[in-house]
């Protein structure tokens, strides 16, 4: 078992900001395995590499040997979370919640252990809750505490609409923490409002408040906003390994060392070993290749990582599905079909309507090897539907 100096200089590695350290060291010092939570709303069925900043942390306090419970709101995903957002965000019907959290159990393995995590969902104990339970707990906060959180201020102060069901989320998030009785939740910086509730509402209810820890927010690609799909500066964990070895090599070297504080698995000696031999003159590219090997390995395994830098440069040959090909699912909702143009915009096999409008003009977009132009709609179904030459993805509409 690792001192409690040990465990405090990794849990803290790439941390933003722990509240409050003193409790965490008083926890770790006890000697009993922690509860660590962290919650993801499966509003989107793939992650990217900003999502596993979290997830790594967890991982290390797997190795710490502490309990993970990997929890998905299930819940919390039907009311949509407000979290920096100008506008209502639209709830999640239950079925896209229950195919999008399919999907991440099978992802999370690739990073977490197995058989340390516990998988739990918070429509367990917030549909027992029932109206009472939920006016009860609403009762626990005023609308003056809410408004003080910066995006409910923004929009009031705008005069921008705030759904009343907004102001629950945060409640419900931090009611989660009092049903699992966590120890520790991490969370991104954008969610200190929800995680401070965790803390106030474990007081209420007599438990010991959780030790909050934030992580920062992963830069996108392009070295500025973080990543995101909706930017298209993301870099998908089921990326095919030659795109994703491709993103990574060809991203700033203003990146190199924020991503591997935050995705690498190697020692901070490791590290600062790269970073000195960068400084005498090494090839930012080769560090960039090392890193990429070591993301593909995880995310593909060996061999793919060993061929990645071929893959890379292949041309998808038709009639040829390469390995980590996406699956994706696109819902055509009260329409009997759908044109290929807004397919490719909302699968992001396009960056935007205008680019998917010029690969349609001329003749980059091919449905089940065929190419097709911007007369092309779809029904419901599955289809392979490629977008100039390495975007490819198999994309089903219901």
């Amino acid at each position: 078992m690792p001192s409690v100096d040990e465990s405090l200089a990794l849990i803290k590695r790439g941390a933003e900001e722990i509240l409050v350290e003193e409790e965490l060291v008083k926890k770790l010092e006890s000697g009993k395995p922690l509860k660590i939570k962290a919650g993801f709303d499966p509003t989107a069925p793939d992650l990217h590499l900003g999502h596993t900043v979290l997830i790594n942390k967890l991982r290390q306090f797997q190795e710490l040997g502490h309990e993970v419970l990997f929890l998905i709101g299930d819940f919390t995903g039907m009311i949509g979370d407000p979290t920096g957002k100008s506008a209502t965000r639209p709830p999640l019907t239950e079925e896209q919640v229950t195919a999008n959290a399919e999907t991440y159990t099978q992802q999370v393995f690739k990073i977490l252990d197995k058989d340390r995590t516990k998988i739990v969902f918070n429509s367990e104990w917030m549909s027992k809750l029932g109206a009472a339970g939920m006016i009860q707990l609403a009762g626990q906060q005023t609308v003056a505490r809410m408004l003080e959180r910066d995006d409910f201020k923004k929009r009031y102060k705008a005069g921008q609409s705030i759904s009343i069901h907004e102001f629950l989320y945060p409640l419900v998030q931090g009611y989660d923490s009092v049903a699992m009785n966590a120890d520790v939740e991490l969370g991104g910086t954008d969610q200190k409002f929800n995680l401070l509730m965790g803390r106030e509402l474990q007081k209420h209810y007599g438990q010991d408040p959780q030790t909050i820890i934030m992580m920062p927010l992963l830069e996108g690609l392009d070295g500025v906003n973080k990543m995101s799909k909706s930017l298209n500066n993301y870099i998908g964990i089921t990326d095919a390994p030659g795109e994703m070895f491709t993103k990574i090599v060809s991203m700033p070297d203003s990146l190199i060392w924020r991503y591997y504080e935050l995705l690498s698995f190697r020692s901070i000696s490791e590290i600062d070993d790269l970073k000195q031999e960068m400084e005498k003159g090494r090839n930012p590219k080769e560090i960039k290749i090392e890193l990429a090997k070591e993301l593909i390995t995880r995310f593909h395994g060996k061999e793919a990582a060993a061929n990645a830098d071929k893959a890379a440069g292949n041309i998808i040959k038709d009639g040829e599905l390469p390995e980590g090909t996406p699956e994706l699912e696109v819902e055509l909702g009260e329409q009997n079909d759908m044109p290929v143009s807004a397919i490719i915009n909302k699968t992001n096999l396009a960056q935007n309507s205008a680019q998917a409008k010029d690969m349609l003009t001329n003749g980059r977009v091919k449905v089940d090897w065929e190419v097709v132009d911007a007369k092309c709609r779809l029904v419901a179904g599955v289809y392979i539907i490629q977008a100039g030459k390495k975007k490819i993805a198999k994309i089903t509409l219901k």
